[in-house]
């Protein structure tokens, strides 16, 4: 039985990281991926829908720029470009780096079958380690509606299908007005198709501020897309070729393909953890401030159920990857930015206004009409869009949230992220100096504006 000095079991982002930074200093790991290393984020999720995303986006500016119109959709050329960049599905190359960096790839579902030192068994194959690190990610939730699983993935889409799509279905039926819903939403409709967003909440983007949730609204409706929010879908059912729903009001709705958009759950509890006295939680890996769960085993990622971002999974696997090699860092998830890539774009970061008051915080808030106070807006399109609203504890004179609703706020949300992870104070940001003209001036207009 072979001993490594670590064994990172699921090589989405997280893993990816831990497993990076121990080949890079010189340890002995096994990685295992019961699919394709890269993970969801790789191949069905972040990086397809971001490509698919950009080409109608491009599209809507162009014909918004002096000087421009809009320009034809070639669907079989951005395809093919997706297809590229998810490696056709094919993940050869990376294993085989991965060996050439001299780790042991072990492909298939791994079971943790003994601890002290831990042990894990992958398809017939057991390794000892010193550290275990599991990043297995998350999976999608089917909603219990009925009907639903008498239907087959052509009709179902859960994100892998609809990242992976093929042709553009006339009719779209969403359920669930979550990032993954927008964004896949917006798309369809970008491209041809007739949508229809179902949200069991008051609104979309529920945990958003109100206001941002609101303009989001909007902006779908002024573009045709259907927003049913306070409704559920009660069943579905097989339609022609199609599909039609009896939503909660008695109303139907008739579609080519349901998406799924209804949240995401963790993967902790397919390792066996249990019968060796770690029990996880709905599916979640209890982890401390170190990101560890029991001596020698730590998790990084959607396991952990801490703020299921790629970008967090990323982070965690730094602070893995540093105790691991012999530190003691501790995650710090302040200042956590929110984005969903839609047109235009749309990013949160820290707590709503509500949220603040809910912890007792003096709040003093401002939003700005960013195309009535800067010139970068209408630089930018001859019919240009964009909004920016503050939270601010007035005691304290440090901001603690703030929301974003324009083009490329998805980079510029990230001055405000740095401010409230590190407390820099109302004061001081008032007195910097961001370039002009860009969105980034937003800033000091709406700092002005707070009682502060």
């Amino acid at each position: 039985m072979e001993h490594v000095d670590a064994i990172v079991i699921g090589m989405g982002p997280g893993g990816e990281v831990v497993a990076d930074r121990l080949l890079t200093e010189g340890r002995r790991v096994a990685v295992v991926e019961r699919e394709l290393i890269g993970g969801e984020c790789a191949y069905y999720a972040c990086i397809p829908t971001k490509v698919l995303l950009r080409s109608p986006e491009a599209r809507e500016e162009a014909a918004d720029v002096a000087g421009l119109s809009r320009p034809d959709r070639k669907w079989s050329e951005l395809r093919s470009y997706r297809d590229g960049m998810v490696r056709h599905l094919d993940d050869s190359a990376q294993a085989e780096n991965y060996r050439d960096r001299g780790a042991l790839v072990l492909r298939g579902a791994a079971r943790i079958v003994g601890r002290d030192p831990w042990r894990v068994e992958v398809a017939g194959t057991e390794v000892t380690a010193d550290h275990v690190v599991v990043a297995t990610g998350s999976s999608p939730i089917r909603p219990p509606v009925e009907g639903l699983d008498r239907l087959g993935p052509d009709l179902v889409w859960t994100n892998r299908e609809a990242t992976n799509l093929t042709e553009i279905p006339s009719r779209a039926l969403v359920i669930g007005g979550s990032a993954v819903g927008i964004e896949l939403g917006g798309f369809l409709a970008d491209m041809g198709s007739e949508v229809t967003i179902v949200q069991r909440g008051p609104r979309l983007l529920d945990r958003e501020d109100p206001r941002l949730c609101g303009l989001v609204t909007e902006r779908f409706e002024a573009e045709g897309v259907t927003v049913r929010t306070g409704a559920e879908v009660s069943s579905v059912a097989r339609e022609g070729d199609g599909v039609v729903a009896e939503l909660s009001d008695g109303s139907r709705v008739h579609a080519d393909v349901v998406v799924l958009a209804t949240g995401r759950r963790p993967r902790g509890d397919e390792l066996g953890l249990a019968d060796l006295g770690v029990e996880p939680d709905r599916g979640s890996l209890p982890v401390d401030e170190h990101c560890r769960v029991a001596p020698g085993l730590w998790a990084v990622g959607d396991v952990t159920a801490r703020s299921m971002f790629t970008h967090v999974a990323k982070y965690q696997g730094r602070v893995v990857a540093d105790n691991v090699l012999g530190g003691s860092r501790v995650a710090d998830y302040t200042g956590v930015p929110r984005v969903v890539f839609s047109h235009p774009e749309i990013a949160a970061v820290g707590l709503t206004e509500e949220q603040a008051r809910d912890q007792g915080v003096d709040v003093t808030t401002s939003e700005v009409d960013l195309t009535e106070v800067l010139a970068r807006p209408w630089t930018y399109a001859t019919d240009p869009i964009g909004r920016l609203g503050l939270v601010a504890d007035r005691g304290r004179g440090v901001l603690v949230g703030a929301w974003a609703f324009g083009p490329m706020a998805s980079e510029w949300i990230h001055t405000v992220a740095l401010a409230i992870r590190t407390g820099l104070s109302v004061e001081t940001l008032r007195d910097s100096v961001p370039q002009f003209p860009t969105y980034n001036e937003g800033y000091i207009v709406a700092l002005e504006a707070l009682d502060v």
